[in-house]
This record gives structure tokens, sequence and C-alpha cells, in this order.
């Protein structure tokens, strides 16, 4: 059972983004104002986290230096700020599945950020390296093909919703008003990707400058509620947009502040402690599939099958660029292993060679 409790953090983690990514659609179509959903998530996460960054980081918090300041005010900006607000953006164009779908693009666009930035070594006439570019590729092909093929339908899914959190003639009115138009959808949802993969790319560097994790996220979810707050002054000033009732929009704040802030960061930072990060990403599809099943069985959402091509290409691209990092990984181990074993055979040489001249003095002397 210990070894699979790993494995069943991992599937809890994933089901937690397959839900958020059902409610924040949701809680879109039923009026829910992005920029005041994301002030209030990272209120929230801020409220819940910081009590124990305080009490657990006290010892090993270093001081907030104006340069690491900056720092995470510009990774709040690209993470939370930007990619939040563009993402929310995008999905109120488009359906779950597809938002869920495009996600899978991360880990690609995120390497090859690494590398033209060259924090990520590429050995291009090795397997592993030809696996990492071909992943990539296959990544970023699938992303086009699922936002700019429909194709036909493949699965139409049931008649009438079985899902229904709206008054019928409110949503119709909205759907009217608001048209799905996955292309500009897609884009947004892909460019609020990009802001992510390079948040990724950043938070490598700032948690070696600053390295408490909980506090880290702490002065993040401040800034983002700073940033956000201010770009509410342009485009949400109507009061009304900030007042919450007992409903699913409620809900959603609330899931996003204590499950995607507090609980899903504490599992796979738990997760990639003790299995690594590549562990951690290898479960990265398994939302498509809940998302996009979830979806056609209880919202009578269409899958396409441009959709369901794009997304086994994405899948596909994906598990190359991990297979070709978990290489990397085995073949950084056993270049170290070699290492540390030809250091230790030139200290015994040294030790012998240094007996091999002391003992014929000393067996002169006798």
């Amino acid at each position: 059972m210990e070894g699979c409790t790993h494995y069943l953090a991992m599937v809890l983690v994933q089901l937690i983004y397959a839900g958020s990514y059902i409610l924040i659609k949701l809680s879109l179509q039923d009026g829910l104002n992005q920029i005041v959903f994301v002030v209030y998530r990272h209120v929230l996460g801020m409220v819940l986290i910081g009590p124990f960054a305080y009490v657990l980081e006290r010892k090993q918090r270093p001081s907030l230096s104006f340069s690491a300041a900056a720092n995470i005010f510009l990774l709040a900006l690209l993470g939370p700020t930007i990619f939040m607000n563009l993402y929310c953006a995008g999905l109120a164009y488009t359906t779950a599945t597809v938002g869920t779908a495009l996600s899978n693009v991360i880990p690609a666009l995120t390497f090859l950020m690494a590398v033209l930035l060259r924090m990520e070594k590429l050995k291009i006439r090795s397997a592993r390296g030809q696996a990492k570019v071909a992943g990539t590729v296959f990544c970023i092909c699938g992303s086009l093909i699922f936002t700019f093929w429909k194709g036909g339908h493949l699965l139409k899914g049931v008649e009438k919703p079985l899902i229904n959190v709206y008054d019928a003639e409110k949503y119709i009115g909205k759907t009217k008003r608001v048209h799905e138009n996955w292309i500009k959808g897609s884009a947004l949802i892909l460019i609020s990707h990009s802001a992510w993969s390079a948040w990724l790319i950043l938070q490598g560097v700032v948690s070696k400058v600053y390295p408490a994790p909980l506090s880290l996220t702490t002065i993040m979810c401040f800034f983002a509620s700073l940033q956000s707050s201010f770009l509410a002054l342009f485009l949400a000033r109507n009061p009304s947009s900030w007042r919450l009732e007992w409903n699913v929009q409620l809900l959603t704040i609330v899931y996003f502040g204590v499950l995607n802030t507090a609980l899903v960061y504490y599992l796979q930072a738990w997760c990639i402690s003790h299995k690594g990060p590549v562990f951690a990403a290898m479960f990265t599809p398994l939302p498509v599939v809940i998302v996009a099943v979830f979806s056609a069985i209880a919202f009578a959402e269409r899958l396409h099958l441009g959709s369901l091509i794009g997304a086994l290409i994405i899948i596909v691209g994906l598990y190359c660029v991990l297979w070709g990092k978990r290489k990397d990984g085995l073949f950084a181990e056993h270049t170290e292993i070699e290492k540390v074993t030809v250091d230790d055979n030139k200290v015994v040489e040294i030790y012998m060679n240094e007996i091999s001249v002391v003992n014929p003095v000393t067996k002169g002397e006798t």
C-alpha cells in the first residue's frame, strides 16, 4: 500500500484539476468576472498558506531583498495574473475539454524555452535528444490541429444535459450573446500556457534565490492579488460583480483557493520530493479524459474528430518529451556514479603509492 500512495496522490491532484476546469467554465457562463475570481482566489490562498509559511519556515526563510521581491513580482505577473486572466478569457469562448487538452503543451513549451535560454542541454544526435525535439514538435502540431480543425462530430454525448445549474432562459440568453469561438478561445489559452511555461522557467531561478516555497507562494499570491485588483479598477468597476452569493461562483472560488492553491501544492511538492518531477508530469494527460467524458455525459458537449486527433498527438508528444527527460536523468546519474568511481580509484591509487614508498623504508629500518 505504501508504494501506491504516490500514485493515489497524483491521481487525486489530477481529479482536482479536472474539477477546477469544469467549475471555472460553469462559473464564467454563470457571470463570474474573471478578474474578480483571480483576486478572491489568491487572497484566499494567501490567507490559508500564510500561517503555515510563518510557522514552518521561520528559520529557513531568507530576508526579502529588493531583487528577490522584484523577481517574485514578475513571477506573480506571469503566472497567476497573466495566465489565469487569459485562460479564463479563452475558456469563455470554448469548452472545458479544450482548455484541459491544450494544457498538455506546457511541458513542451517549457522545454523549448529552456533550450533557447540554454538552461536545458540538448544533444540532438542522441536518442533522448531526438525524442525531446520530436515530442516538442508533436505537441505544437497537436495543439494547432486541436485549435484549427474541428472535423466531424465524433460523439454527441447525451441529448439532454444531466446537470443544469442555470435557469434555462438565462442560460440561453447568455449563449446567444456569447457564441463559442474555438479559434479565438484556443489561441488565448495557448498564449496563457506560454506565460505559464515562462513562469515555470522563472520559478526555477527564483526558488534558488528564495528557497522557502511556502513563503514564496504566499508573497506571490499577495502580488497577484494587487495586480489583478489594479486591473479591476478598469475592467471590473461594477460593485455587483464583487458580491458573492451561495452559488456555483462562490463554490469555484473556495474550490480554487483551498484545493488548487493549498492542497494540490502540498501533494505535488511531496510527490516530486520522493519520485521526481517526471513522475508528477506523467499524470498530466489524465484530466483530458476525465473532463471530456464527464462533459459529454453531464453537459452534452460534442467531441470532434479533430479534437480527438489533436489531443492524441499532444499526448504522444508529451510522453516523448518525458521519455527523453527521464533518459537524461538516468544518464546524469550514470555519469555521476562513474565520476565518483574514478575519483575513488584515484584516491586508492594515491594511497597505495604512498604505502609502496613508505614500506621499503620501514623494512629497511627493521
